[in-house]
């Protein structure tokens, strides 16, 4: 029975691979040989559009949106799979299939010949405006049967540059503010570009300016632009004249009014109060009775209050005074419901092994009328374990308590009120309680966490300091099975497989950095554990086990360094097409009290968010081979991890995306472990244990959340020797080198 379920499995993946490889070549076909088939008589396919610059200073990818007619999709920027699909179907619109392949491919792009000189006029303005006066650009076609090819050749002619610079600002209080006699203030220098950036950034910085100094109704369009071009030279006179202000084209002149905050008043949605602490509201508020106006704090106070879970929205206006230069300020304010329950039902599948799990979440967004936020969440999971023999229960039971207390502020000592102010932060204390009960062993956990959040929006970077971190682990039941197979064998004497059953104290502290500006993302994290307590323990009488460890309550507690370091960097070519690179290194080290990793803290490799031709806890470390499926969960950990991922993503129809990608990476232990030969690090051979796999990967993007789907195939595989076995890529077996990964979220 087993011989049949193994091979009609394997045969089901070698039919599905096949299938898909078959469907894919049978599109390409049809869209390369019957690619002009919908193309009318007169009409051409518009098959390539390139732009091109006899002026290296042009960057031509820059240039794309001003092309009003692009060529089909190609998937990839290869496949024009969507205008193969289109074509594949008949010329009876009637008929549902002929429906459906028009509705999932994209009908033939047409040559137009008045899109084609907007694309023209489009170029010459938009070298104009980066200083290319005198630019040109020209369109060559090329032409074969019923296909057509564009050329958009730019000749940006010389650029001009900006000559001697003159700020006329007739309002004196303006320019007192401004100080423009001083040249580090002002933002054109002779010498820059004469583009249309140059100068609008020079009048949005001006308006930003002045709308954070009290100018309330200032704009960028009081300030305009006079260029003298006589000299005859590539170089440009330029005058920026501030104007002073008009109510409207009737109105006189006169100078533009600094605004106060006179009053600031919260109001209740409706009418209704608010149900916040006042010092709340204060702590919260960026805007000042007495100060000038500023758009900077107006936006600082919006996005205050939007933190808070017990604020639903803010809407803040101003009223002036009349006859003054004041303003009264009022917020209106509209807080959520505060109490909310979930339900969550859930299916699992762990090895084959079905089974249910719910989860039950209470939430209360105001606690202490300050917008702390209290989550308590019960989770309750069952499982029905199959294939283990000798134990008398046959099911996996798990139950886990959690409670989360977050303030929308920092809650320390020694901190001042301005900063508490200023600083976009938020304090959480947790606590759970996780009870499993499998047929092998119970294991109890209890964890407690306090911890910091805060971010610098201005930097695009987060940052996490765990203050104190604390895990206990007890297991008050093994079985004399379990004992007898794995721990008390004395031809199994595996010590990272003991260690992890038996009881542990975790007392740690860390702190984590992220960084993202959209196209360089760095994580980068530090934690250590056991550093106080080994410290106490050499001037204290701690008491030692058997295996020479200092004890807290009888029960040993770790100690350890653990680093991680993740970069990725996205070079986008165009709204469609776009590669991730990817870098990640880890490295944690025991000392001390530890002579081996929490099973919680060590590295695995394999997964939809490392090296995909490998299932989780499938690779590594270094050249070691799973050899018992039911620790190997255990075995194949390690101390070290090091990835490197390549990924092409192109957008391929409606709101599905296509990623091609190649993942190299492994897991070492930086000790020698006789139960896990092969896997130490070593300078002179890691290299040869680098796992490498690429693959096919679609995605479903729903704006809100990612939903992808990647296949990986094994290309290099390190835990043979044998020259088939470890170059999978000459000769793949679908059965043992293909995984599939459904997940949520780019890989990286």
């Amino acid at each position: 029975m087993n011989i049949i379920k193994h091979i009609s499995s394997r045969l089901i993946h070698t039919h599905v691979c096949a299938l898909f490889f078959f469907s894919a070549a049978a599109i390409l076909m049809c869209a390369s040989c019957s690619s002009t088939k919908f193309v009318p008589d007169g009409k051409y396919l518009l098959t390539d559009v390139k732009i091109e610059s006899d002026d290296n200073s042009i960057n031509t990818s820059q240039m794309e949106p001003y092309v009003s007619q692009q060529a089909n999709t190609k998937w990839f920027s290869l496949f024009e799979i969507p205008l193969g699909t289109y074509n594949l179907s008949g010329r009876d619109t009637t008929k549902w299939i002929n429906k459906i392949l028009r509705r999932l491919g994209e009908k033939p792009v047409l040559f137009d010949t008045l899109k084609a000189d907007m694309s023209l006029k489009n170029l010459r303005t938009a070298m104009q405006n980066m200083g290319y006066l005198q630019a040109d650009a020209k369109l060559t076609t090329t032409v074969k049967d019923k296909k057509i090819k564009a050329i958009y050749t730019l000749h940006p002619g010389k650029p001009y540059f900006i000559g001697n610079i003159e700020y006329d600002i007739l309002d004196r209080d303006i320019a007192d503010i401004l100080d423009m006699d001083n040249e580090a203030n002002r933002g054109l220098k002779s010498g820059m570009l004469f583009s249309i950036d140059n100068l609008e950034n020079e009048r949005k910085k001006i308006t930003k300016i002045l709308s954070d100094s009290g100018y309330y109704k200032f704009n960028k369009d009081y300030i305009i632009y006079e260029a003298d071009s006589t000299k005859g030279n590539d170089s440009i006179d330029v005058k920026l004249k501030l104007m002073k202000y008009r109510a409207d084209s009737k109105s006189p002149e006169k100078n533009h009014n600094r605004y106060y905050i006179n009053k600031v008043t919260f109001t209740g949605a409706d009418g209704g109060n608010i149900k916040l602490r006042r010092s709340v509201l204060d702590d919260n508020l960026a805007i000042r009775e007495g100060t000038p106006f500023s758009e900077h704090d107006l936006q600082k106070t919006y996005s205050n209050f939007a933190r808070l879970q017990a604020v639903k929205y803010t809407n803040i206006q101003f009223e002036e005074l009349p006859d003054t230069s004041l303003l009264n300020c009022n917020i209106q304010l509209s807080t959520n419901k505060p109490n909310t329950i979930s339900f969550q039902p859930e299916g699992t599948n762990t090895a084959g092994n079905l089974g249910a799990a719910a989860s039950l979440t209470y939430e209360n967004r105001n606690l202490f009328r300050g917008s702390e936020l209290l989550s308590i969440q019960l989770r309750a999971a069952f499982e029905a374990i199959t294939g283990l023999e000798g134990y008398k229960a046959e099911d996996y039971e798990e139950y886990n308590i959690e409670g989360k207390l977050m303030f929308p502020r920092f809650i320390a000592p020694f901190l001042s009120d301005n900063f508490r102010k200023n600083s976009n932060a938020h304090s959480e204390l947790s606590v759970s309680y996780n009870l499993q009960n499998r047929p092998e062993f119970h294991r109890r956990v209890f964890t407690s966490a306090w911890t910091y959040h805060w971010n610098a929006p201005k930097h695009n970077t987060t940052y996490r300091f765990d203050l104190i971190d604390l895990n206990y682990v007890y297991m008050p039941w093994i079985s004399e099975k379990f004992k007898e197979d794995y721990l008390d064998d004395d031809s199994n004497r595996n010590a990272i497989l003991r260690y992890n059953y038996e009881d542990l104290f975790i007392m740690k502290m860390g702190f984590g950095m992220t960084y993202n500006n959209g196209v360089h993302a760095i994580k980068a994290n530090i934690e250590t554990a056991g550093n106080l307590l080994g410290a106490i323990s050499g001037i204290s009488d701690f008491k030692k086990n058997g295996d020479g460890q200092y004890t807290l309550f009888n029960i040993a507690f770790a100690q350890y360094v653990k680093a991680d370091f993740d970069y990725t960097r996205l070079f986008t070519f165009d709204w469609r097409n776009s590669l991730a690179l990817h870098f990640d290194f880890g490295i944690a080290y025991p000392y001390g009290n530890s002579k081996i990793l929490p099973f919680e803290k060590r590295y695995f490799s394999g997964g939809a968010n490392s090296v995909r031709g490998w299932n989780v806890r499938e690779l590594g470390p270094g050249k070691f081979k799973g050899t018992d499926g039911r620790i190997d969960f255990i075995n194949q950990t390690g101390d070290m991890k090091l990835d490197f991922n390549i990924e092409y993503r192109t957008a391929l129809f409606w709101k599905f995306n296509g990623a091609f990608f190649i993942d190299a990476g492994n897991i070492w232990t930086l000790r020698s472990y006789a139960e896990q030969p092969g896997g130490q690090f070593k300078f002179d051979e890691f290299y040869k244990q680098i796992a490498v796999s690429y693959g096919l990967g679609i995605r479903l993007n729903l704006d809100y959340f990612i939903m992808r789907l990647d296949m990986g195939v094994k290309a290099i595989n390190p835990a043979y020797t044998t020259k088939k076995e470890h170059y999978p890529i000459i000769d793949p077996n679908f059965r043992r080198d293909v995984s599939f990964h459904f997940a949520v979220g780019l890989p990286f």
